[in-house]
């Protein structure tokens, strides 16, 4: 089964259970925000919505890239419009002076804090990059085009 893109079923779950805090948690024994993260997979990879933790596997690898990918910032709050909530990271994912020469097509978001448990895959064209930068320029937050949206 190939890659595909949605929102990890499990964090539909854990989101409702009160398990991350994408924001400034209001009930939380802490006010600290958790660390969210970036992986990259191969095109080769399953991870899907079936996905529920950071795993190695199928992981890309390569000069410059560290295995469990880079720190998303999160440095903006979830917030709502009408019935939909929703957030974007504040910055674009930037994966740099990287060399990864086998196609990937997937990043997959999870909390690092939170055990790794899995937030999101997103799919993109199959890529490959030498020497290079690798950039996932995230989309305008708002209740339409957010990266995480919850109608």
């Amino acid at each position: 089964m190939p890659n595909s893109q949605a929102m990890c079923t499990s964090f539909k779950v854990e989101i409702l259970g009160g398990v991350h805090a994408i924001g400034t948690p209001p009930t939380r024994g802490t006010t600290a925000k958790d660390t969210f993260k970036a992986a990259l997979y191969l095109a080769s990879a399953t991870v899907n919505a079936a996905t529920t933790a950071y795993s190695a596997t199928g992981e890309v690898s390569g000069a410059g890239y560290s295995a469990g990918g880079i720190t998303v910032t999160n440095a903006t709050a979830p917030t709502s419009s009408g019935t939909t909530a929703y957030w974007t990271p504040s910055a674009s994912l930037t994966y740099s002076a990287v060399t990864l020469t086998t196609a990937f097509d997937a990043v997959l978001i999870y909390n690092s804090t939170q055990s790794d448990k899995a937030v999101a895959v997103y799919t993109f064209g199959s890529q490959t990059v030498t020497a290079g930068n690798f950039i996932l320029t995230m989309p305008t937050n708002d209740s339409s085009t957010a990266l995480l949206r919850i109608a």
